[in-house]
C-alpha cells in the first residue's frame, strides 16, 4: 500500500508544480535519466517532443512553462499499478504567445523508479 501512496504523492507533486509553473519542483519529480515524451495534435500541425535525461528536457520544460499557463485542471481518472500510472486529465491552456486559451484533454503514462518519474509519456488533444 505504501508504494501506491508514494505514487499518489508523486503525481500530486508533479501536477502541482506543473500548474504553478514551478520549474525546480517539476524537475525534482523526475530521475536524472528519465525518458520524456509529449505527442499530440494542435490544429493542423502535430507536436512531438522526445528527450532522455533531465539535462536534455529541463530546457524544454522551461520553455513550456514560460509559453503556456495552465488553469482549471480536472483529473478525470487515475490508474496506478505498481510502478506504473496513467492519468487522464483536462486543463485550460493559455498560450502567452497568441493569447488563445484552449481546453485540452491529456493522458499521461508514467513509470516510477526509486520514488521519482523514470518515464513520462504525454498524449494531448485540444478540444
Amino acid at each position: 500500500m505504501s508504494e501506491r501512496v508514494d505514487t499518489e504523492r508523486l503525481l500530486h507533486d508533479l501536477y502541482a508544480a506543473r500548474m504553478s509553473g514551478n520549474l525546480p519542483a517539476l524537475c525534482a519529480t523526475f530521475t536524472d535519466d528519465a525518458e520524456f515524451q509529449i505527442s499530440g495534435a494542435n490544429g493542423a500541425s502535430p507536436t512531438a517532443v522526445s528527450a532522455v535525461g533531465l539535462p536534455e528536457f529541463r530546457p524544454l520544460l522551461a520553455v513550456m512553462l514560460k509559453t503556456f499557463k495552465l488553469s482549471d485542471q480536472v483529473i478525470l481518472a487515475t490508474l496506478i499499478d505498481g510502478p506504473r500510472a496513467a492519468v487522464h486529465w483536462r486543463v485550460k491552456i493559455l498560450s502567452r504567445l497568441t493569447g488563445a486559451t484552449v481546453l485540452t484533454e491529456l493522458v499521461d503514462v508514467i513509470e516510477v523508479r526509486n520514488g521519482r518519474i523514470g518515464s513520462y509519456k504525454e498524449f494531448f488533444v485540444p478540444r
